[in-house]
């Protein structure tokens, strides 16, 4: 996920539809979820649509069609002095009315992102010592009371490493699963204490990053039992930071020389330890762009110039593709779409339905939990939301007893 102004800040069913209830189990072996070690195995056997709604696009609520969701992170809160914190003015008003979202789909979780790009510099001090731990897993619970949340995204960008300018350490390493662990602990306590049970219990997830160095950073075998499932952000492979223009979030592996794909951020994932089950593959709603491009290969994997502010969906769709000079092509290996405008030596990467139903069928293959995408407001029509609902969730519906 990112989060700056200049580069698209930074990942429901219908009212029957349900995510198979968590089941808790007990290091203890006690029936009270208070102990120190709290493994979570989800049994989610239908998939999850978990959509990202950024705080200040002015996200259009009201418009969201909440029954093509199962989840909502809304971004993002920081971490100030150790306490996660919601600073826009408009926070509160906003999750009211995620809230109302509810009464088109009792079930849809709604969810706050904590981090991002921008706000992940002093997630290190946050996780740095038991007593800064216990801190801000205490404001992560006051924050779920106060907002009626249904739970924590934790978007840490990232651990051991340096990201938009963060403070970071070797120790983020095993602080980090640290930090899970005590804000795992006081969302099951708290879940205890208000009765919260099977489907309904506090959610602890994360966004997670897609290459090698973000497992390098983590212990995502001991980190995973704390958390419910995990959005692997597998997309942005490709950007200004990189000296060639390229897919920045292909299915497969094509000609580019990193090698990076969606499937990579998986298999590293699970290399790493974290179970198939708790998996969420995450996808792109909006355009990355270059100018300047050399016109070699309809412009892909190519030197450039300048890269260009992301493009949403919405705005792809209605100016872009087959139009005003571009021409849309089909990596075939990658199963990924781009745009070339060859006079004007401009290059897009980007999801569409094509690409979406590739990656759902990946999804439900291999048995991933679901498909996370960033965000909302980069699909205005929910054309893309439509293509997740359609292939993931619109032939699983169960009611609560589970019956079909």
């Amino acid at each position: 996920m990112q989060m700056n102004c200049s580069n698209n800040m930074l990942k429901t069913a219908c009212p029957m539809l349900l995510v198979i209830p968590f089941l808790i189990v007990f290091i203890s072996c006690t029936v009270t979820p208070t102990t120190d070690d709290v493994i979570i195995v989800d049994e989610g056997l239908r998939m999850k649509i978990i959509g990202y709604v950024a705080g200040w696009t002015e996200p259009d609520i009201e418009n969201i069609d909440a029954t093509k969701l199962t989840h909502i992170n809304y971004a993002f809160a920081n971490v100030i002095d150790n306490r996660a914190v919601l600073q826009m003015p408009y926070d509160a008003s906003h999750l009211s009315r995620l809230n109302a979202l509810k009464e088109h789909n009792p079930d849809l979780k709604i969810l706050v992102s904590v981090g991002g790009w921008s706000w992940s510099g002093n997630f290190s001090d946050a996780a740095l010592t038991s007593e800064s731990r216990l801190q801000f897993a205490e404001s992560v619970a006051d924050l779920i009371r106060e907002h009626k949340l249904d739970g924590i995204d934790l978007d840490w960008e990232y651990p051991g490493q340096i990201g938009a300018g963060n403070i970071y350490r070797p120790e983020d390493k095993q602080n980090f699963t640290l930090l899970l662990k005590e804000v795992r602990k006081q969302l099951d306590k708290m879940s205890v204490e208000e009765d919260r049970k099977g489907l309904d219990r506090y959610q602890l997830t994360i966004a997670t990053g897609a290459n090698e160095a973000y497992q390098q950073n983590t212990e995502m075998d001991k980190a995973q039992q704390y958390l419910d499932f995990v959005n692997i952000m597998t997309y942005d492979f490709h950007g200004s930071w990189t000296p060639t223009t390229g897919h920045h979030t292909n299915l497969y592996p094509s000609g580019d020389p990193s090698g990076m794909s969606s499937v990579m951020g998986v298999e590293n994932h699970l290399e790493a330890g974290v179970p198939v089950e708790k998996l969420v593959l995450g996808v792109a709603f909006y355009a990355r762009g270059w100018k300047g491009v050399e016109t070699v290969n309809n412009g892909l994997f190519q030197p450039y110039e300048t890269d260009i502010p992301n493009v949403s969906y919405s705005d792809l769709a209605a100016n872009y593709i087959n139009k005003n000079g571009f021409i849309r092509y089909w990596d075939n290996d990658a199963k990924a779409p781009y745009l070339w405008n060859e006079a004007e030596r401009t290059f897009f990467t980007y999801d569409d339905e094509e690409s979406l139903k590739y990656k759902t069928d990946y999804i439900k293959e291999q048995s991933l939990t679901g498909a996370m995408f960033w965000e909302h407001s980069h699909d205005v029509t929910e054309t893309l939301l439509g293509v997740l609902f359609e292939n993931l969730l619109d032939d699983t519906r169960i009611d609560r007893t589970g019956n079909e």
